[in-house]
């Protein structure tokens, strides 16, 4: 005679409010009830033993205490999950007003979601209102999300029956080893869902629809074009309108507006997408950028080192790009019996240099710098201006050090990476040490040799109090790394420098010096670059500065502005007394108004204009004018130069006060 098993009692301890024993299988909802009912009405999401869940989600069996910790409205994770449930308040409207919709995938992202829709009809923004009003009729009526479980086969069949191709095929192809899966109801719209949810649509704070896009289903070109729906939501009317001004102020930013009307580079379907063209002018700053890192580097012990655009097939298998990053690489040029590519990265070049002579210990490290052109594969749609390209230059080197030597160089080079975001007036950033994931095969090496980079790598930010994060998946395929994730004084995250810690590479190649033992020995890389790209600093830069670059920076520093034709002979003296001295400056001798020149010279966010009129030319002296802050008075030609440059040498930087509002990153969470 069978015996009903008792059900497992589990002790839950909701914070600063209560514990409790529930069986095992109870809703949240009935915990929180019991113990937290004063905020079962404020809730939006929770934290259970460290993981973010919802109401919706049952006690585990367990013999841990499980710690319930309620999210409520403003903190972070129960922003993400508002807007995790937004999206699903979006589909829901589109399958309402767009009968025969179909379904992918609709995740959160930084400062938003979207949603990915096969649609018998194009959207456009002008069908956001109607979309928009759908959905805030749907919120106020406060219907709750209800979790199901069931076996993967059913719910399979479960999207067949509801007639959602995409949600079938993810099943398929990527879910079937799983033994259940999860949905989400919301009235009467059914959505395979990982979650979590808000317990029902009145947690949905104010949103806004932004755009339409086409994102290939999976990103996968050779599969059907989907259309993307991007949206934002927020807690309070207040976030939505500053985020809302954020964004207006983001799109006089844009580098690629502030790039042609200031003349910095432009992009030539003739010449090919995704190739850049820098004009006069960008190309100074550009130049200006590459002397301020090469001056520092040669005090830092580089060495300038220069390498071809291609290299043999051979050498790229031996590197291991071509088994890790051929998605990225182009088609091969066949140059008479041999096969070539253009370069995806310039390491494999730096280490035939570093072959071509003996080294001893005594030698290292060697520390071999260039300005390197590489080539990647990126898909037309994935194609931004400045920011994402199919040619650029990497501020690139190549360090060749001891194994004793790795933290010390390892360090200086980081070292390096905090000095250029002081430089460049980019203060706020976070450091992620990039982690390699046990369970993926893209990584080459010895187990035994990761384990000590990682180690070595953690112990230097460690040592230099720096405020880092582990991150899993996010090593190079060769080697941990450390890389700074830089905000704007918008608030969005860009990548910029990055250090890389390499034992494989020099195992690959067979790298040696000889030792104090007169042995052969192996060498460690280090793979660094501050800039990251020199086309996508440029592009963070334009944004960052609103193309008012700081003067040690602008392409034009000063202007002389003669008021009249009666002073021209005065000011080309003031003009070539300037240049002269190192400064990069223009004089306007056209017959426009004083206003007008000054107009002209703001609107080119010129940093200083130098005013000269009959008084001043008696006298030998000059007015000057700042772009922001307008008049500053009169002085000597002396005084003047003596201003700018020592402003030049302390490379200041002035920014706009504006606060965070995280434009930036657009990865997915949320997804199954």
């Amino acid at each position: 005679m069978s015996q009903v098993q008792a059900v497992k009692q589990v002790r839950c301890r909701v914070k600063d409010r209560g514990e409790g024993e529930f069986p095992a299988g109870t809703p949240f909802r009935d915990v929180l009830r019991e113990l937290a009912p004063d905020l079962l009405d404020r809730i939006v999401a929770l934290r259970v033993s460290g993981q973010v869940t919802d109401i919706h989600h049952t006690v585990p069996e367990t013999s841990d205490v499980v710690e319930i910790e309620p999210l409520l409205p403003g903190d972070p994770d129960a922003l993400d999950v508002m807007r995790h449930s937004a999206a699903h308040l979006l589909a829901r409207a589109v399958m309402r007003l767009y009968p025969g919709a179909k379904l992918a995938f609709g995740p959160t992202i930084e400062n938003g979601f979207y949603y990915d829709f096969d649609l018998p009809t194009q959207l456009s923004v002008e069908d956001f209102a109607r979309i928009e009003e759908e959905m805030r009729r749907l919120a106020a009526k406060g219907e709750t999300f209800d979790r199901l479980e069931m076996p993967t086969a059913e719910a399979l069949e479960l999207c067949k029956q509801l007639d959602q191709p995409y949600k079938v095929e993810h099943i398929t192809e990527e879910l079937s080893k799983f033994p259940k899966l999860s949905f989400y109801r919301y009235g009467e719209f059914l959505d395979l869902c990982r979650g979590p949810h808000v317990p029902d649509a009145s947690r949905i704070g104010p949103f806004k629809l932004l755009n339409v896009a086409g994102a290939y289903w999976k990103g996968d070109a050779s599969r059907k074009m989907l259309q993307r729906v991007y949206g934002t939501a927020w807690f309070t009317e207040d976030e939505l309108h500053r985020y809302l001004q954020r964004l207006e102020e983001a799109k006089k930013r844009d580098h690629r507006v502030l790039g042609k009307q200031l003349k910095l580079f432009t992009i030539s379907p003739e010449v090919g997408s995704g190739l850049v063209l820098w004009m006069p002018k960008g190309a100074t700053v550009r130049g200006v950028l590459e002397s301020f890192i090469k001056e520092e580097l040669v005090r830092r012990g580089y060495q300038p080192v220069y390498t071809p655009h291609i290299g043999k097939r051979d050498l790229y298998e031996r590197s291991g790009h071509l088994a890790t990053y051929a998605d990225k690489m182009y088609a091969p040029i066949q140059i008479e019996d041999e096969v070539y590519f253009l370069k995806p990265m310039n390491c494999p070049h730096h280490i035939h240099i570093y072959k071509a002579e003996p080294h001893s210990y005594r030698d290292l490290p060697v520390r071999l710098a260039e300005f390197g052109t590489v080539y990647r594969y990126e898909q037309s749609g994935e194609l931004t201006g400045l920011l994402r390209v199919r040619g650029f230059t990497q501020d690139d080197a190549h360090l060749f050090c001891t194994p004793d030597q790795v933290e010390e160089e390892f360090r200086s080079t980081v070292e390096l990476v905090l000095f250029v975001c002081k430089s460049l007036g980019l203060h706020d950033y976070r450091v992620r040490v990039g982690l390699r994931d046990p369970e993926s095969a893209k990584y080459v090496g010895e187990r035994e040799q990761w384990d000590q980079a990682e180690a070595a790598i953690e112990r230097v930010v460690r040592e230099m109090g720096l405020d880092y994060w582990c991150a899993r998946g996010e090593a190079a395929f060769y080697g941990p790394k450390v890389d700074f994730l830089v905000r704007d004084c918008l608030g969005r995250e860009w990548q910029l420098g990055t250090v890389q810690l390499d034992y494989n590479l020099p195992e690959r190649f067979d790298l040696e010096y000889i030792g104090p033992d007169n042995r052969p020995h192996r060498p460690v890389m280090i793979h660094r670059a501050p800039f990251g790209s020199m086309e996508r600093l440029m592009g963070i830069l334009i944004e960052h500065y609103a193309g008012a670059f700081p003067l040690w920076l602008a392409p034009v520093q000063v202007r002389v502005l003669p008021i009249s034709e009666k002073v021209a002979t005065y000011a080309r003296e003031v003009h070539a007394r300037l240049v002269q001295e190192g400064f990069r400056a223009e004089v306007d001798l056209g017959a426009e108004k004083i206003g007008h020149k000054i107009r002209d010279a703001q609107l080119e966010k010129i940093p200083y204009m130098v005013i000269v009129g009959k008084r001043e030319a008696e006298a030998g002296l000059v007015s000057l004018r700042e772009r922001t802050q307008g008049d500053l008075g009169t002085m000597t030609l002396d005084e003047l130069i003596r201003r700018l440059k020592d402003e030049v040498e302390r490379r200041e930087v002035r920014l706009p006060e504006l606060v965070h509002a995280g434009l930036g990153d657009t990865s997915a969470r949320h997804e199954y």
